[in-house]
């Protein structure tokens, strides 16, 4: 069956945060379908990882459309727990699917809460597409109480453990040899994010690895997906020509087998403790 081209052609080369805006512009839908379903086993794990316990208030730092964010409305009860995503439709889902909560429209490196306003702060998948890394932790750092815990993680793509984006970036590469990949992003090899924690001053810091996984129908259930520009890999493939995304579709099927299947994903994680304040 030819692939139809996807709309609209290559643009020109945008700026690093234009680019990342542009990325998730999609529906929270879209987001849900090609992502999201990571999303629940990967919330639980980071919720436990950080040790997440009733009577806690915590903020979910760009929550996307709610997966974190509902993990920790069920352990704490919405009214403990607040969220931010600086996609407006991403954060109107979240606030639509996790009533109670105090969801806001924002960045990460400038949180609308006060000082020592949370026992805790997360953030899951989006430390890498911060504009400034070190800024968003001392912010999370900033929102939370001494003695807090301020806790992320983000793929393992340096080591090919998130298994669905390594199989799409092999594809590319093989088209397109110098395709960019995720590698370069924060947070996405092992260790990185300790290291920005501990840069930002949190003590403490423990970082490992959690596991998630994702079930498929079949090839179209997670090839289609890739078509709705959610994310670098969508947004690449959608700067290609229809030829190379042919390419990359057969190359892809070629690495997955008939029928339903299970892909596993790894993401690396840490988590630090802010340290006591300071007696003046």
């Amino acid at each position: 069956m030819p692939v139809q081209p996807l709309e609209p052609p290559a643009k020109p080369i945008m700026s690093e945060e234009r680019q990342v805006s542009a990325q998730f512009q999609a529906p929270a839908e879209d987001y849900d379908r090609f992502m999201g379903r990571y999303t629940p086993a990967l919330a639980t794990a980071l919720a436990d990882a950080a040790g997440i316990q009733p009577g806690m208030r915590v903020l979910d730092v760009g929550c996307g459309p709610g997966g974190l964010t509902r993990e920790l409305a069920t352990r704490l009860g919405a009214g403990n727990v607040a969220a931010i995503d600086p996609a407006a439709q991403f954060a109107a889902a979240c606030h639509d699917r996790n009533p109670g909560a105090d969801v806001r429209t924002g960045a990460a490196e400038q949180l609308p809460w006060p000082a020592a306003h949370f026992d805790a702060a997360l953030s899951c998948l989006v430390i890498g597409f911060m504009r400034d890394p070190g800024q968003g932790v001392q912010e999370m750092a900033r929102v939370t109480r001494p003695g807090g815990i301020v806790a992320a993680c983000m793929w393992d793509i340096a080591n090919g453990g998130m298994t669905m984006l390594r199989i799409f970036w092999t594809s590319a590469r093989q088209v397109v040899p110098a395709a960019p990949g995720e590698s370069a992003m924060t947070g996405t090899a092992d260790g990185d994010i300790a290291r920005h924690l501990r840069q930002a001053g949190l003590q403490h810091v423990t970082s490992g690895a959690l596991t998630s996984q994702a079930h498929y129908a079949g090839f179209d259930d997670l090839w289609q997906p890739f078509s709705l520009a959610v994310g670098p890999s969508g947004h690449y493939l959608r700067s290609l020509d229809a030829g190379q995304q042919a390419a990359i579709r057969d190359a892809c099927r070629a690495q997955l087998p008939d029928g339903p299947f299970t892909l596993p994903a790894r993401a690396w994680y840490a988590r630090g403790l802010v340290p006591p304040a300071r007696r003046s």
